[in-house]
C-alpha cells in the first residue's frame, strides 16, 4: 500500500483527464527549483527535534538506527532509499501528520521558495497548463506543497505501507536521474500530449534526464553541467534567488 499521487480536481476531472486536456505540461523538480531547501533534510531536522517532545522518533526519542547516518559516497538512489530506511516502523498517517506541520512552519521562511521557480510555475498554471511536480522527496512532504501552488499531480519517490498501514522503510523505486524521465514519459504516454510541447525546470545533474525528455526545458540556479547545457541548446536560465511564496519573477519561461 502507498501514498496515492496528489490529484487536483478541475470540476469532475481527475487529474489525467486535466492533464489531457491542458495541452502543456510544465515538469518541476521541487528541491532548490521550487523549494529553497532540500525538503528531506529540513523536514528531517524537524522530525527529529521541533515537532513533539521527543522528536517524533519511534523509539520515544533515542537516536537509534533511525538516525544513522547516510552511506557515504553512496549514488543519489542509495542515499534516497537509505533516507526512508530511517523511517521503518512509522505508521504512514503519523508521517502524513508531520509533513503538513512541517511544511506549514516551512512556508512562512522569508526565503523558503525559489522566487523564478515558483513564478514560473504560476504562469503555466494561470495559462491552463498541466503542473506536475517530480521528486525524489515523498508524498508526505510534497503533497502540502502541490496543494499550496496548485499543481496537479506528484510524481515521487514512493514509500512502501504493510497492511497495518507502517512503513517497512523501503520504496518501490527512488525518483532520481532517469527515473523522473521515465516517469515523464510513462505519464506522457497516456495523454494526447507531445514531449515536444511540454516544459521542464530542473537545477541538478540529475535533472538532465528529465529536461532532455520534454521539448523546452529550463535550468534554475548555476549547476555548471546543467549551465554548460542551456549554452549548448540555447536553454533559458532562471537565477536560484530565495524569497516568499508571495515573490513573483519576471523572467519568462
Amino acid at each position: 500500500m502507498t501514498a496515492p499521487a496528489v490529484e487536483r480536481t478541475a470540476g469532475p476531472q481527475s487529474a489525467p483527464e486535466r492533464l489531457a486536456r491542458a495541452g502543456h505540461i510544465a515538469f518541476f523538480d521541487v528541491d532548490e527549483t521550487v523549494l529553497a531547501a532540500k525538503s528531506m533534510l529540513d523536514f528531517w531536522s524537524y522530525w527529529t527535534l521541533e515537532s513533539e517532545p521527543g522528536g517524533f522518533l519511534t523509539d520515544g526519542g533515542h537516536p537509534g538506527p533511525a538516525a544513522r547516518a547516510l552511506p557515504a559516497g553512496a549514488d543519489r538512489a542509495e542515499r534516497n532509499r537509505a533516507y526512508y530506511r530511517r523511517f521503518a516502523g512509522v505508521p504512514l498517517a503519523r508521517l502524513q501528520r508531520a509533513g503538513e506541520q512541517w511544511y506549514a512552519a516551512y512556508r512562512r521562511n522569508r526565503a523558503a521558495f525559489v522566487t523564478a521557480g515558483v513564478a514560473a510555475l504560476d504562469r503555466h498554471r494561470d495559462a491552463g497548463h498541466g503542473v506536475v511536480l517530480v521528486s525524489g522527496s515523498t508524498h508526505a512532504l510534497l503533497d502540502p506543497l502541490a496543494r499550496d501552488v496548485g499543481a496537479d499531480l506528484v510524481l515521487c519517490t514512493e514509500q512502501i505501507t504493510g497492511p497495518d498501514g507502517v512503513l517497512t522503510g523501503e520504496v518501490h523505486h527512488p525518483m532520481i536521474g532517469e527515473a523522473k524521465a521515465r516517469a515523464v514519459a510513462a505519464l506522457l504516454a497516456r495523454l494526447p500530449l507531445a514531449a515536444e510541447d511540454c516544459f521542464g525546470y530542473g537545477d541538478h545533474t540529475s535533472d538532465l534526464a528529465m529536461l532532455r525528455a520534454v521539448g523546452r526545458p529550463a535550468v534554475v540556479g548555476g549547476d555548471p553541467a546543467l549551465l554548460a547545457q542551456a549554452r549548448r541548446h540555447g536553454w533559458p536560465v532562471l537565477p536560484a534567488t530565495a524569497g516568499p511564496r508571495t515573490a513573483r519573477a519576471a523572467a519568462a519561461p
